[in-house]
Parts: structure tokens; C-alpha cells; sequence
């Protein structure tokens, strides 16, 4: 686990941090259109089995995966020190150009 995941793997992740436990076929299904073929879904859940991102519990012909590392330890381990590298280590920095970008309402901004 040395580096920061791609957008698609992150994808991946998130459907098996919020679903504990899945097959490719739920993530696969989880994912948004234009959905990947079942193959590309289950080789991408298996390359971060081996980089030691999730787990693998083995059901003969299929296999179930489990995060391996909590949400909050790859936002601690990945994300954090990119934004803190970015922002000066500011949340209030961060917050910041995200509202000036419009990519923040004042709604989310209060909760």
C-alpha cells in the first residue's frame, strides 16, 4: 500500500467500504453507466487484493472481498497529506476554494 489509488479504484473502494462485504457482481452493479464487463470489475477487485487493499475470502469458483484498510486510514494514510500539501495544511483553506469554485453549497458548508 504505498500509493494513492486511481479514481476507478477509489470507486471500487468506496462500494466496499459501504457494503462491508461484496462480490464483483454487486460492485459491478453499483457502479455507474456505462457499466465495465464482470472480467474488468474482477480483475481490478483482485489487483488491490494484491496491493493489499482488500481482502479475499474464496467461494470456489467466486470470491467475496473486504476492505483491508478502513476508510479512514487510506483518507489519513492518502488524502489528508494531499490536501495539507495543497492547502497548507488548512481545512479552512480547503473550504475555501471549494466554495469559491462552486463545488461546495452554503448548505453543505453548515453542516
Amino acid at each position: 500500500m504505498k500509493r494513492r489509488l486511481s479514481e476507478k479504484e477509489e470507486a471500487l473502494m468506496q462500494i466496499t467500504w459501504d457494503k462491508k462485504h461484496v462480490f464483483a457482481k454487486e460492485v459491478r452493479e453499483a457502479l455507474p453507466d456505462p457499466k465495465p464487463h464482470i472480467s474488468t470489475v474482477s480483475t481490478m477487485m483482485r489487483r488491490l487484493a494484491e496491493k493489499g487493499f482488500l481482502k479475499i475470502e474464496d467461494f470456489g469458483s467466486t470470491h467475496r472481498y473486504s476492505a483491508a484498510i478502513s476508510m479512514k486510514e487510506y483518507t489519513n494514510t492518502f488524502v489528508k497529506p494531499l490536501l495539507a500539501g495543497l492547502f497548507g495544511n488548512s481545512i479552512k483553506n480547503a473550504v475555501t476554494f471549494f466554495a469559491e469554485q462552486e463545488e461546495i453549497s452554503v448548505a453543505e458548508l453548515k453542516r
